[in-house]
């Protein structure tokens, strides 16, 4: 999936808005206006892959900015990929959304709960799901993160390698907007477990975080808030892994 490892901006959407929440809690972090302003602004800057995420979609369980990510993926051009997570629950919701233009969608409670439709997306759209695994307090969480499993992340990783996954998205919910650095250590424990890509997110906040990003394994990192709020370029982060 990925020839080198890559920076991959975020474009999380609430209530129609770029949003950038802290701690995987709803209605907190900062707003950062249009997500098709934000997609090309990314784009410019020479990402190759762009993090679309309905967060109200994540909480409610369905998809509810669909007008918002379908402007975004129209706005992109097809030389840069768009992964999309968020309310997708079914084999039907994924498959319309990469009839769409969408490249991959991310599966997070319906993978977690019935890790089956996996298997079933990609029999009908191969390589196209990454499994989110989203874990706070040492546990995956799902339904918007606000419900433990009690499941292990390195244990989840390694139900999905079997099972048609094209990578596993693994983010520490617990850094996830703060800005205080990410835990490197609980990423290498995701990579070690799983034979795909790990695609690592929460808590990057300096070159430095990206750089342990692929200290720790991970094909790729997502980052968010940093890029916002200007604690380094997509340029600089991109220079700081070049050839990695």
């Amino acid at each position: 999936m990925f020839g080198s490892f890559e920076v991959i901006p975020a474009v999380d959407v609430e209530g129609g808005e770029v949003v950038q929440l802290v701690g995987g809690e709803r209605d907190t972090g900062r707003r950062y206006g249009d997500p098709v302003a934000a997609a090309e602004r990314w784009v410019e800057a020479g990402a190759r892959t762009l993090h679309l995420v309905d967060l109200d979609g994540a909480f409610e369980g369905r998809r509810a900015n669909a007008d918002a990510i379908a402007a975004v993926v129209e706005a992109v051009p097809e030389s840069v990929d768009v992964q999309v997570g968020g309310g997708i629950r079914t084999v039907e919701d994924a498959v319309s959304l990469l009839d769409r233009g969408v490249d991959r969608v991310i599966l997070g409670t319906a993978a977690v709960e019935d890790p089956e439709i996996v298997r079933r997306i990609d029999d009908r759209r191969s390589g196209t799901v990454v499994v989110s695994l989203d874990a706070s307090g040492g546990e995956v969480v799902v339904e918007g993160w606000t419900e433990g499993t009690g499941i292990d992340p390195a244990d989840a990783a390694r139900r999905y390698d079997d099972l048609g996954a094209a990578a596993v998205l693994f983010t520490d919910v617990d850094v996830e907007g703060r800005m205080e650095g990410v835990r490197a250590d609980a990423v290498r424990r995701v990579v070690d477990a799983t034979d795909l890509p790990v695609i690592a997110s929460g808590g990057v906040s300096s070159i430095e975080d990206v750089r342990a990003m692929v200290d720790a394994g991970a094909a790729a990192v997502v980052v968010g808030t940093a890029l916002y709020e200007g604690a380094f370029t997509l340029q600089e982060a991109m220079d700081a892994v070049d050839g990695d």
